[in-house]
């Protein structure tokens, strides 16, 4: 009869009341615990989201968080994200950001200081007699798959022209090339895919903002501090250096020149194998070699007009050595 409840129909509707007075008392619970995580809109700092935090508690994942001029949006837990720059005076913009399976959030800064002028060149060691390196605490277990952008490359190069330059400078990793005599002995592997109507997922204050699975090489603008940039995402592996994920790269076309075949003519343009070598040094795990090593190819700036980062020096060489 419409209108009748039976006994089972009244006994789901106390259920049902039940439940949702618990799962009210929960939200309330939470409601409870979140105020100390509250977070303004906007952009946050490492102040406000300080280390050992849950990004989850915070709902935190997704968000920009910045320091010392880098940032990268808060990635979900078990994931790790860096971004490295590379800067037409040296100057160090590392940041990582690292979430752990429970949500705890923690960060890794690369010191911030500008380096020595770039005449100082003639002051640091040379390549094969400069041991030093720094690596980023990842690497790429399998092979390296990558995609060139579909929009405008450095240097007007054609996508053609372009795929050949950075194919060539992976490969320099890869292969670990160099002019100090050391045979290839890194096993580490990359394969070019296609073009991509998808897009590096670094922003226009080269931050790294968005992981889509695809890693992409493109230009386009990333605020005037960097020459070019590389975001990379990876997860922890049990007593080794995390797993690649994704390495995305992106050359800063807005503020700087590019050229492939740098000449004695010329004046301010970055070449663009010696950029592309050093970014594919940071998607296999190199950090930077840091002041006082110039003429290594992870030295913080490549040097407009120079094509010496082309080749590895010997830190660069026994930096892979230690990861592959």
């Amino acid at each position: 009869m419409a209108g009748r409840r039976g006994p089972g129909s009244l006994g789901r509707a106390i259920t049902a009341l039940v439940l949702g007075a618990a799962l009210s008392a929960v939200c309330v619970g939470e409601v409870q615990r979140t105020p100390a995580c509250a977070l303004a809109r906007g952009e946050l700092t490492v102040d406000d989201l300080p280390a050992g935090s849950s990004v989850l508690d915070c709902l935190a994942v997704g968000r920009v968080v910045t320091h010392a001029g880098a940032g990268v949006a808060v990635p979900e837990p078990g994931t790790t994200v860096s971004v490295d720059a590379l800067t037409a005076d040296g100057e160090e913009h590392g940041f990582t950001v690292a979430v752990a399976a429970d949500g705890k959030i923690a960060y890794t800064y690369e010191a911030a200081h500008a380096a020595a002028r770039p005449d100082s060149r003639a002051d640091a060691p040379s390549p094969c007699a400069d041991g030093a390196y720094s690596t980023a605490g990842r690497k790429e277990y399998g092979t390296y798959e990558w995609f060139v952008g579909d929009g405008p490359l450095p240097g007007n190069l054609s996508h053609a022209e372009a795929r050949r330059a950075f194919e060539d400078s992976v490969a320099t990793i890869t292969g670990s090339r160099n002019d100090c005599g050391y045979d290839d002995a890194v096993g580490a592997k990359a394969r070019y895919l296609s073009t991509t109507a998808n897009e590096a997922g670094i922003d226009r204050a080269a931050r790294c903002v968005r992981r889509d699975g695809l890693s992409v090489w493109d230009a386009g603008d990333i605020g005037s501090d960097a020459v070019a940039t590389t975001c990379s995402w990876s997860r922890p592996v049990p007593g080794g250096p995390d797993e690649l994920l994704e390495a995305d790269v992106r050359f800063n076309t807005h503020d700087y020149t590019f050229t492939d075949t740098p000449s004695g003519a010329c004046m301010h343009a970055y070449d663009i194998r010696s950029v592309a070598t050093h970014e594919a040094g940071h998607v296999f795990g190199l950090g930077h070699s840091g002041a006082g090593h110039q003429n290594l190819t992870m030295y913080s700036s490549s040097f407009a007009c120079s094509t010496s980062a082309r080749t590895l020096g010997k830190g660069d060489v026994l930096g892979l050595r230690t990861l592959y």
